[in-house]
């Protein structure tokens, strides 16, 4: 790609949405929440693999060509110098594969306690009481606790994202990660920016935490997912402390999880803001 490339990625419900809003106010950065391009790096994966009969044709510089065209293919309008933040939270599974690819390209991860992001699941559940979310398949049966579980299985929302976070930090690519705590975004948001900058090689520019133009298309997706307000993004930033709405057990359970807060579990090639 003639453009710079990046990627966001980490545990939902930990401000990256919040992070793409705030980057897109420099003009010449690209970032938007989950985008297709995850889905159709692994599909190339697969099609080249020797799975399909005809991958005997295809090399591994043939696949190198055809996983970055599906980068050139889907971002082929952006100007030559636009930065792209490319947000999906499989991309900390694929670091090998992208850092031979994409040489220069840094993966900001966003990471929060996990307590809070099971209980921001549970309150948007909660919040849109007549909706079914596609996040539970639109089962209207369930408990918070049959919820949760689902939520931090192997293959669950919340389950699967810091398994892949886990896979990045104690990894052979842990030097290409910046983990962005969310407390620190919401309430420090200017020098968390400053720290992205400077972590991705790029010319800092201001930015205004006070003013943060929606993104409808968002909107859009979340109606569809039957989960109103899953990308909701404030007008402007500002950290908000309430009691949690899940049980004490559960809560309690999932809150040590955080093992970013504990520096010592953190190998010094990885960057914690």
């Amino acid at each position: 790609m003639h453009n710079r490339l990046h990627f966001i990625s980490g545990l939902p419900r930990s401000g990256s949405t919040l992070l793409s809003a705030l980057l897109r106010q420099n003009p010449r950065f690209i970032a938007g929440m989950s985008s297709p391009v995850f889905s159709l790096f692994r599909a190339m994966l697969s099609e080249t693999s020797n799975r399909n009969e005809t991958a005997v044709f295809i090399d591994d510089e043939t696949r190198k060509r055809l996983l970055t065209g599906v980068f050139d293919a889907y971002y082929h309008e952006a100007a030559p110098d636009t930065v792209i933040f490319d947000t999906n939270r499989g991309w900390t599974t694929k670091l090998p594969a992208l850092v031979e690819l994409f040489p220069d390209a840094k993966v900001v991860c966003c990471v929060r306690n996990p307590a809070w992001v099971l209980d921001s699941v549970e309150s948007l559940v909660r919040r849109n009481a007549f909706e079914l979310s596609g996040i539970f398949s639109y089962d209207s049966g369930g408990t918070v606790y049959s919820r949760i579980e689902g939520l931090a299985s192997a293959n669950g929302m919340y389950g699967y994202a810091l398994n892949a976070l886990r896979e990045a930090v104690y990894g052979a690519q842990s030097d290409r990660l910046l983990l962005v705590r969310y407390e620190s975004l919401v309430a420090n948001p200017l020098a968390t920016l400053a720290a992205i900058y400077s972590f991705t090689g790029e010319d800092l520019v201001p930015h205004d935490p006070k003013n943060i133009e929606p993104n409808y298309d968002m909107i859009e997706f979340d109606l569809r997912l039957g989960t109103p307000g899953l990308h909701d993004v404030g007008r402007k930033v500002s950290a908000r402390e309430r009691p949690t709405i899940l049980p004490p057990d559960l809560f309690n359970r999932y809150k040590a999880d955080a093992f970013w807060e504990d520096l010592s579990l953190i190998p010094p090639t990885v960057s914690v803001v």
